[in-house]
């Protein structure tokens, strides 16, 4: 037999219950991260829903809901009774969808800094420093 067997699955996710930032969307940017590192490619297996549940110690329900996002943007696939996969679709996202991610990333972003103890006032000063030092 060669090759790796199909029920190896490599990736697996971690969670930051810290963070401010909801289950589901840790997921779903673990996933989409994982995309755009190369270490998820098309055709990857993602773990099941139950195993990631008992894994995270969470309700399969968030997975799901992780899942079923994930797959309406078409980042994955799922085959009845042969599990998730990473999709082989390149996914063209309009502006809407562009400006819906961007929005998702800035709430995120401010929920974690919050839970971290930063304001926004803290967060633009940072962001101001970072830019005029790329502007240079």
């Amino acid at each position: 037999m060669s090759g790796a067997s199909p029920k190896s699955i490599p990736f697996a996710f971690r969670l930051d219950l810290a963070s401010g930032v909801p289950v589901y969307r840790q997921l779903i940017e673990q996933v989409r991260n994982g995309i755009a590192l190369g270490s998820l490619r098309s055709g990857d297996q993602l773990p099941t829903v139950r195993q990631t549940a008992v894994d995270l110690a969470i309700n399969p329900n968030t997975v799901v809901r992780a899942y079923r996002e994930l797959e309406i943007l078409g980042t994955i696939e799922t085959h009845q009774g042969t599990g998730t996969f990473v999709s082989s679709q390149k996914v063209d996202r309009d502006d809407v969808e562009r400006q819906r991610q961007l929005n998702q990333i800035v709430s995120d972003f401010v929920a974690r800094a919050a839970a971290a103890g930063f304001g926004v006032e803290d967060i633009l000063a940072r962001l101001n420093e970072v830019s005029e030092r790329k502007s240079q």
